[in-house]
């Protein structure tokens, strides 16, 4: 072997290695990039959802402040009639119309007056027993429950059936 080869042999181990080494630095920044990349589309998904959700529920708060109201007209018809028939009347239709606006937003209210006490959408407040009704049937509605959209936005106060 004379030193001309010796030479050349020497430099090709080197650059052998240094390729491998580049590749390998090549793989693992492409794989860096890839994660990279799906982390992304995934924050990007996670924004879009947050998004939706805020903007589906973004009446929640001033309808729960509307809703006291809705009571006191409930309240107010329920009184004797005796009063002023006009009156009255014009209560009902300021009733009627916020009804229809509060429907209108998606709000509606929670049946459960003779049916099945539902935890999940109720709060039971009082209990009696009465011998004629199912046993857990709600009996009487102190203060309506509604959802807002797919979302309880308030529990009804109920009296249920021991």
């Amino acid at each position: 072997m004379n030193l001309n080869e010796k030479k050349t042999n020497t430099k090709k181990i080197p650059k052998k290695k240094e390729d491998n080494k580049l590749k390998e630095e090549n793989a693992l920044l492409n794989d860096k990039i890839l994660r990279l990349s799906a982390e992304m589309q995934n924050m990007k998904k996670h924004y879009a959802q947050e998004l939706e959700t805020i903007l589906k529920y973004q009446g929640e708060d001033i309808i729960k402040k509307i809703l006291p109201v809705l009571d006191n007209f409930d309240r107010a018809i329920l009184m004797d009639s005796s009063i002023d028939e006009k009156y009255l009347e014009g209560f009902k239709l300021i009733y009627a119309n916020l009804v229809n606006i509060l429907k209108e937003l998606g709000v509606s209210e929670i049946e459960c007056l003779g049916k099945p006490f539902d935890p999940n959408t109720m709060e039971a407040v009082l209990t009696e027993e009465v011998i004629e009704e199912e046993p857990d049937v709600v009996l009487v509605v102190l203060q309506k429950g509604y959802m807002y959209k797919d979302k309880l936005l308030r529990p009804a106060m109920v009296k249920v059936n021991k």
